[in-house]
């Protein structure tokens, strides 16, 4: 394998993630997935800054299919950037959700919370 095709699949490869984030950004919830099996509702994403980063990552993959010989390649690059960095900016409560794991998923209240010096289980050792 020649080292000049290894920019190209890794264009290849961004070019793929960019079309499957800016897809997802632009179909329905009910066609993936039908049924929340979650009990607390998820954190709402934002469609646009989902599609503004799969953008900005088609402009990445772009500019690495381009190479040197491309006269746009800079231009793709700060255009990428600039979308990433406001996919980023409009989606940033998801991402913060779903990266750090606090969001409304994990928390619970106190009502439902098992006392702590409780145990929640029978003791099962036999008494005598």
């Amino acid at each position: 394998m020649r080292l000049e095709l290894v920019p190209l699949i890794f264009g290849g490869f961004l070019a793929l993630i960019g079309i499957g984030l800016v897809f997802d950004a632009w179909t329905p919830d009910h066609v993936i997935m039908r049924r929340e099996r979650r009990r607390s509702p998820r954190t709402e994403r934002s469609r646009g800054g989902e599609a503004t980063i799969g953008l900005g990552v088609l402009c990445m993959a772009a500019a690495f299919l381009g190479r040197d010989t491309w006269r746009y390649s800079v231009v793709a690059v700060i255009a990428g950037a600039a979308l990433l960095l406001l996919g980023v900016l409009a989606s940033r409560r998801y991402l913060g959700a779903t990266i750090s794991r606090r969001g409304v998923l994990r928390r619970r209240d106190g009502a439902s919370q098992p006392d702590r010096g409780a145990s929640s289980r029978p003791d099962r050792r036999a008494k005598i």
